[in-house]
């Protein structure tokens, strides 16, 4: 496992552009949407939106375009050659994607904080929000295990994170408030696991306790997803 997430980091450190754009993209938002309409209480829903949408963008495809690189590499075949299983390799890499997580959300949530945003957070926020991460981390990362599973090429990683992750991020009210959403949406967003992760995440920035339902609800997508991709994981394209 150690050795699983050491390998992980690297290559994710090395993929600079990647990089760059995991924490910058989202930075981007924040700045944007702070500016336009932030301000005491507006903020705490925006942070967390672009917030969530970052951390689960960058969990489904950091381990999607690992699992295709690593398989067109035959890394995936040596490692199935050794006594390491699927799910020691996957929860190393799950390790490192909870840091990147933390990192993101603390330079985000930083950002907001500043005065001509307006974002405030209170101490039972800054506990809980560690553990609203790891459910939101394992979700999307057993979704990005499903997404390499079905990938052919690295240039299909990024086409279908993007077609799954940019209508989810609307449809659960990441960048538009479900409130005013017509009736529709807000049904069809409570069958997606950003707004279970927007929920709890907005709940812990307003420093509530109440993460019961979408905590579970995050966990019930891990196992769903996590089965799938399990059950389906492929070491090389031609097995």
């Amino acid at each position: 496992m150690t050795a699983a997430a050491g390998a992980y980091l690297l290559a994710m450190v090395r993929n600079k552009i990647a990089l760059f754009f995991t924490f910058a993209f989202p930075m981007v938002f924040i700045v944007l949407f702070g500016l336009m309409f932030g301000g005491p209480g507006q903020m705490n829903r925006l942070a967390a939106g672009v917030v969530d949408w970052g951390v689960g963008n960058a969990a489904m495809f950091g381990v999607a375009y690992s699992i295709v690189q690593w398989r067109r590499d035959d890394l995936l075949r040596l490692v199935r050659t050794t006594p390491t299983p699927v799910t020691s390799l996957l929860s190393g890499w799950y390790a490192v994607t909870v840091g990147f997580a933390v990192a993101q959300a603390v330079l985000l949530l930083g950002v907001s904080m500043l005065p001509v945003f307006g974002l405030t957070v209170s101490a039972p926020g800054i506990v809980l929000l560690p553990v609203v991460l790891l459910f939101g981390s394992l979700t999307f990362f057993a979704i990005g295990v499903v997404v390499g599973r079905f990938a052919p090429n690295l240039d299909a990683v990024a086409a279908i994170a993007n077609c799954v992750m940019v209508p989810m991020a609307f449809l659960s009210g990441s960048f538009y408030p479900l409130e005013l959403a017509p009736h529709w949406m807000d049904v069809v967003s409570r069958f997606l696991p950003l707004r279970y992760l927007n929920d709890a995440m907005r709940e812990v920035l307003s420093g509530g306790y109440d993460l019961v339902v979408p905590l579970s609800a995050l966990l019930g997508f891990a196992v769903l997803f996590g089965v799938i991709g399990l059950r389906t994981f492929k070491w090389a394209d031609n097995s």
